[in-house]
């Protein structure tokens, strides 16, 4: 008797305010469940052409990809999603699960205001051709109490001097939400000082998404990698067909 295992190729992709590493943790529980993963760049330099790099990227890869997005990369995966045809299912991480449409501003306006709302400061970037943009960045000495109140002081020290500041998204509104057509589940972070816990809640019943509840920060991938990662599991369990033949 021989068992073949459809097991999806886990897409990691990190939000704004951070770059791949910030998964690290999370793709060590997944590699030592010897799960096929990659967590490529997001250019963060607007929801749509962020979308159209991730959507390329998984149609790249080989067989089925389980997406999972982390904060604004969650708005990412559901736009990348409906654009690939090896998507077979979404994961959100403390994430923005936008609606067809929808905006960020939207979101932020429906819910309490944040922490980050307030830590957050513009800069500018050049443009092809010549001109300037709007970028965002959060504050050094505000960064641990927005982004990452469970980590220690001496690590996101070091975080709130390497983050990677990204183009001011709140009016970008999504041009697609995969999760319609995707099974979805989704963990939100009961700490969040970003995204207001309400707001992850309320997305994430919207979606229909499978949820679970854990007691952390924004950065639940680095303070809280094994349940982020089990959640992960849980996911590709659902997704992986599995034959048998005698």
């Amino acid at each position: 008797m021989t068992s073949n295992t459809n097991t999806p190729t886990v897409v990691l992709v990190h939000g704004g305010f951070a770059d791949a590493s910030y998964w690290t943790p999370v793709i060590q529980e997944l590699q030592a469940s010897g799960l096929p993963v990659l967590a490529p760049p997001n250019p963060l330099r607007g929801l749509a052409s962020d979308a159209e790099y991730i959507a390329s990227f998984v149609n790249q890869v080989d067989g089925p990809v389980l997406l999972v997005g982390h904060s604004y990369g969650g708005a990412v995966i559901s736009v990348a999603g409906a654009a690939t045809d090896n998507a077979v299912g979404l994961v959100y991480v403390a994430a923005f699960i936008l609606d067809e449409g929808e905006s960020f501003g939207e979101v932020f306006a429906g819910f309490p205001a944040t922490p980050l709302l307030e830590a957050v400061r513009p800069g500018n970037y050049p443009l092809p051709g010549g001109g300037t943009a709007v970028e965002l960045s959060i504050a050094p000495e505000l960064y641990r109490s927005a982004f990452a109140a469970d980590l220690p002081s001496d690590v996101t020290e070091v975080l709130a001097v390497m983050q990677r500041p990204f183009a001011a998204i709140f009016e970008d509104r999504a041009q697609a939400a995969a999760w319609k057509t995707l099974p979805s589940w989704a963990v939100v972070a009961t700490a969040d000082n970003a995204i207001h816990p309400d707001a992850e809640r309320h997305m994430a019943h919207r979606a229909g998404a499978e949820t679970i509840e854990v007691e952390a920060s924004h950065s639940i991938a680095l303070s809280q990698p094994k349940a982020v990662a089990g959640l992960i599991r849980t996911a590709v369990d659902a997704v992986s067909t599995a034959t048998v033949t005698a």
